[in-house]
Parts: structure tokens; C-alpha cells; sequence
């Protein structure tokens, strides 16, 4: 944990925000994978975190936002319970750690906050999306099927509006896990070469991370197959002329995430064709982070990245037409069918569970229904302090090109008879984690290959 200190300033801030009532962060409980004592490993929620509560189940911190003070409801562990899992720090341990001023079982939760409602104070939740957060408002009276909407809008707005900007101590954490990342991905490139399976390669990369004390902060994808965005499969033999698309994450020592994606021929040479399109996304990245700044909309720089590579789609003959044209109508979704990225934190898409248009929307931008660009997760003006993923991609996706295709979709923009010869080629996407400065961006981590002649030094085989 970061020093109480860290932890108090957090919650004082959050108090203010919020001005009264009291607030309420639920921990997550274990989750079984398919029966009680078989738990998946353990991942506390982010806010709790983030406020100083224990990376451990069974907890509730409460905060008075009237007077700023604090305390964890939870219960000491039993001797049954240190026989299976060793020694435990006590509660009043947990909260000295935190900062936190006073401790009390966690049966006596329920009855203050019904307390605090009686004398017509507001209770302030966050949106429930594990079962132990729905019971436990469930006992306030509330069902778990308006449990979501009656999640506090102040609340949620003063967390995100607090936890968006980075710390100089939280950017170390992120910094610390692409550490470790670089490490597995550079691994995961040597490792590779042709007549072996995906999870092989993968194994290697996971096998970087775990080596190092550390977990994924996300499922791993590693696949063939990238133009399957989240693929989680790895059964694929991989072949000469393949491309291998790996998007992998650690978790630092408190728990913050890092995020990369890298693409590289599995014969360790990319064919002219993928060197041209793999050369059309890295523009795109490049682009992308030139352009950051406090102020930029992420929706334009999302934009910007679209029309880069529409470029150089033209430039190979697979796009026809006026760019502008093309991106302001959607037929880019084609080849780039999502966002160009999100926050990220101590959540690897930073408080997605607070609801994806809270962290990356204002009420001056509505989202998007346009397909592709429906799904860009931040949009916002950025300010110094976020931190994003820059992760444009390239894809070739026979269902979506015959879809388009038969429906005479964009043919003033997209030329589909060029497209055939390339309809194996998979996907590509490069991504880097970039920190917003006062005056700029600084692209987060060690510096792992990212251009071609780069990804081929480090591949390095012609087997």
C-alpha cells in the first residue's frame, strides 16, 4: 500500500467532493469458479483500493462525507480461517495501513447505514456488479433491479473526476508493470516461429509475468487470429505467413494495470503487404501520440487516427474516395471497428464498472451510433494527469467485409475486389500507455519494438 497519508488526502478530497451524507465502497467478495472453496484468484474492487481498503474480501469502508471521518467494517479471521490460509493481518491493522480511523464488524454495517437513512441522510453507492454488493444494498431495502440506477451520480462523478488524474506515485506503479510487460512480450517474440501452437507463445509471456510476482491484469489474447478482437482461444497452429497479435497486461505491486499490443510475423519477416498495413497503423499511433495535449478530445485524436490510416488504405489501392469522406461516414469501421482506447489505472479500463460514459463522456459529447466509433470508450477532453491507451488497429474480417459487401455498403469508398487476396491476413494493432502532461504526452514504459524493422530484429528467425 501507498503511506496512510496517501490514502487519508484521498478520502478528504472525496468528502469534499461530495459534501455530505455518508459514502459507501463494498469490497468484492471471492468468486467461486464452481464451488465455494475453489475461488478464482482474488481482485479487489478498484475504489477500494484506491481509498485505502484492503486488498481482501469481507470489507466495507465508509466514509462521512460531513466530516471526512472514516471507518472499515469487517470481521478478524477465525482459527479455521488460519488454518487454511496462514496468519492475516487483524482489521485494526488493515485500517492503520489505510489511514482509517475506526474499525467495526461488518454485521453492524447494515444497521448504520439504515441509521444514517432514518435521519434522512443520503447513503452514496457506486454501481453493484458483484452479487455480495447487490446483497448488502439489498438489506437497505434496495432491489438489486434498481440497484443500478439508484447508485449516487455525485459519487460516481467525484470518483472519476479524482481517480482520471494520475499521481506522480500512481505513474510509477503503471511504469513498474510495463516493466515487467516489455519483459513478456520480448520473450513472447523469441519464442515464436512457425509449427507451434499459440498457447505456447502465450505460456511464455504469462510465464514472464507470474516469474516476476506478478498477474495478468486481463485476460491474455494471443492469436493468429486478430482480427477477432478479444480472442481467448490459443489452439491455432502457427504458420509461415501467419501474423501473431499479442495484447497482455501485468499488475504492479499496488495492483495498477499496464496494457500493450503488439503485432509480428511468426516467420519473423512481414510479406510487403503486412509490412505496408503494419507501417498504416504505426502512422496512425504516431499521430495519435504527437497530438496529445491537455484539451484534445480523444473522440478527435480517434479521428485522427481513422483518417491515418484510411491514407494509406487509399495509398494501397483497398480505400477509394475523399478520406474526410470516408471517416465522417463510418466506412473506415471496415478496417478499424473499435475505439482508439481508454483510461486505465488501477482498472485495466479505468472505473468501467462506474459506467463507461461517466469516465469517458461529458454532457458537451453525446456517443456515437455509428458503428466502430459506437464503441470508443473515451471521448472526453484529456487533462494532465490521465492516462490512455493509444491502440489503433487494422483488420481484415471476412464476416464483416461479405456483410458490407452484399449490402452494397460504402462502395464509393471501399475497394472490396482488392480485399480478396488478403482475407486471411488476420489483424494488426500496436499499443502504447500514454501519460497526459501539462504540455504533451510521454509514452509510458521502457521502449519495446514498435516499428517493423524493429519487430523483425527482435522475432529474428526466417524459419
Amino acid at each position: 500500500m501507498f503511506a496512510s497519508d496517501t490514502y487519508r488526502a484521498r478520502r478528504n478530497a472525496l468528502a469534499e467532493a461530495v459534501g455530505d451524507g455518508l459514502i459507501v465502497l463494498f469490497s468484492n467478495d471471492e468468486a467461486p469458479m464452481n464451488y465455494r472453496g475453489n475461488v478464482y484468484p482474488y481482485w479487489q474492487d478498484g475504489s477500494v483500493r484506491y481509498y485505502g481498503g484492503p486488498n481482501q474480501p469481507g470489507f466495507a469502508l465508509v466514509l462521512d462525507a460531513s466530516t471526512g471521518a472514516a471507518t472499515l467494517y469487517g470481521n478478524d479471521v477465525s482459527m479455521e480461517d488460519i488454518v487454511w490460509t496462514g496468519p492475516v493481518p487483524s482489521v485494526a491493522d488493515l485500517a492503520a495501513q489505510g489511514g482509517i480511523g475506526r474499525t467495526a464488524p461488518l454485521a453492524e454495517l447494515a444497521g448504520a447505514l439504515k441509521a444514517a437513512q432514518a435521519s434522512g441522510r443520503v447513503v452514496h453507492f457506486l454501481p453493484p456488479y458483484r452479487p455480495n454488493h447487490f446483497a448488502q444494498l439489498a438489506a437497505l431495502g434496495i432491489d438489486a433491479a434498481e440497484a443500478k440506477e439508484r447508485a449516487s451520480l455525485d459519487l460516481i462523478h467525484a470518483v472519476v473526476a479524482q481517480r482520471e488524474r494520475k499521481s506522480a506515485e500512481e505513474v510509477a506503479e503503471i511504469e513498474d508493470a510495463l516493466g515487467v510487460t516489455s519483459k513478456a512480450f520480448e520473450a513472447a517474440m523469441q519464442a515464436t516461429r512457425p509449427g507451434i501452437k499459440e498457447y505456447e507463445v502465450g505460456g511464455v509471456a504469462e510465464g514472464i509475468v507470474l516469474a516476476h510476482g506478478r498477474r495478468l491484469a486481463y485476460g491474455l489474447i494471443c492469436s493468429v487470429r486478430g482480427e477477432t478482437l478479444h480472442n481467448v482461444s490459443y489452439d491455432n497452429t502457427m504458420r509461415d505467413g501467419d501474423l501473431l497479435l499479442m495484447d497482455l497486461g501485468a499488475t504492479s505491486p499496488k495492483g495498477y494495470a499496464s496494457d500493450l499490443t503488439r503485432t509480428w510475423p511468426v516467420s519473423g519477416r512481414f510479406s510487403p503487404i503486412q509490412r505496408d498495413l503494419y507501417d498504416a497503423v504505426y502512422a496512425a499511433n504516431r499521430a495519435v501520440v504527437a497530438a496529445i495535449r491537455p484539451g484534445v478530445r480523444y473522440f478527435d485524436l480517434h479521428l485522427l487516427a481513422a483518417r491515418t490510416m484510411v491514407e494509406r488504405l487509399v495509398d494501397l489501392g483497398l480505400m477509394k474516395g475523399r478520406v474526410d469522406d470516408a471517416v465522417a461516414q463510418g466506412a473506415h469501421a471496415l478496417f478499424f471497428p473499435h475505439g482508439l482506447g481508454h483510461q486505465m489505472g488501477l482498472d485495466v479500463h479505468d472505473m468501467e464498472g462506474l459506467g463507461e460514459d461517466h469516465v469517458g463522456y461529458d454532457e458537451d459529447l453525446p456517443r456515437s451510433t455509428q458503428f466502430g466509433t459506437a464503441y470508443l470508450r473515451m471521448a472526453k477532453p484529456l487533462v494532465a494527469g490521465h492516462v490512455v491507451t493509444v491502440e489503433p488497429g487494422l483488420y481484415l474480417i471476412p464476416a464483416l467485409i461479405d456483410q458490407w459487401q452484399a449490402g452494397g455498403r460504402f462502395r464509393e469508398f471501399v475497394a472490396y475486389d482488392a480485399l480478396e487476396p488478403l482475407r486471411g491476413l488476420g489483424g494488426i494493432r500496436i499499443e502504447h500507455d500514454v501519460l497526459v502532461t501539462d504540455d504533451g504526452a510521454r509514452v509510458l514504459g521502457p521502449h519495446l519494438a514498435e516499428t517493423a524493422d524493429e519487430i523483425e530484429a527482435l522475432v529474428g528467425t526466417d524459419a
